[in-house]
């Protein structure tokens, strides 16, 4: 109920006034069944936006720092979160990975959206980095297909650390679903997980029209906090 509530009548509103959203490929999301929404991560919003053209409810893996906050500004993050169907998850890797993929199939083996960003964190500079592979095992252990989706214009509206967003439209690419099922039984295999992610991540760059770089986002956040990339995107050309 909170999650109809705030897009239809708390945030959903205000976001279309605003931003004017637009959306390609919307038919490309099936009516039914499990389903992965892979996009790229340029903006804190990205989430948002897509909720308001997806017509089933999605649920998010989301970091789960979003929901362990202390006081009133923690308990205010963690509803919010919720109610705009945030799933936490522990990213510090290992077991914790181990945790994440198993929420992720509890999700999609109940036959619902569940949007992910396969590179894990905010882009920096608005280039597209490198998919981490959870997203292909996802998708095979649950026998689903993967839709790529593109967010545009989301990183000049807020970039990562601007708290006050710039007026201006964004824009969704949805494309076309992605079968992976010539590779059942392979989840095991990280080659193949590799080429399930490098895919995924091909089709992203063609929809979004960023540059793309062979690198994890969060390899480049630290070479742009070390001062080691001074222009990040001209340096990682």
């Amino acid at each position: 109920m909170m999650y109809w509530l705030f897009k239809h009548f708390v945030i959903g509103p205000w976001l279309k006034v605003l931003f004017r959203p637009w959306v390609e490929g919307q038919d490309n999301i099936p009516q039914s069944g499990g389903v992965i929404l892979a996009s790229n991560h340029l903006s804190f919003s990205d989430s948002f936006y897509l909720a308001l053209y997806v017509k089933r409810p999605m649920a998010y893996l989301a970091k789960s720092d979003y929901f362990t906050g202390k006081g009133l500004k923690g308990y205010f993050t963690k509803l919010f979160m919720s109610s705009v169907g945030q799933v936490p998850i522990d990213r510090s890797g290992g077991r914790a990975s181990e945790a994440a993929i198993n929420t992720a199939l509890k999700v999609l083996n109940g036959g619902n959206v569940l949007g992910i960003y396969p590179e894990g964190t905010r882009s920096p500079n608005g280039i597209l980095y490198r998919g981490k592979t959870g997203l292909a095992r996802m998708a095979l252990e649950a026998h689903v297909p993967i839709i790529p989706v593109a967010m545009i214009n989301t990183y000049e509206i807020q970039p990562p650390g601007k708290l006050r967003p710039r007026l201006m439209r964004v824009g969704m690419r949805i494309g076309k679903p992605l079968d992976f099922s010539r590779y059942e039984g392979l989840e095991d295999d990280r080659f193949v997980l590799r080429s399930v992610t490098d895919e995924v991540m091909y089709e992203l760059m063609s929809l979004s029209g960023q540059e793309y770089v062979d690198m994890y986002a969060t390899r480049a956040k630290e070479l742009i906090a070390n001062g080691e990339l001074a222009d990040a995107k001209s340096s990682l050309r």
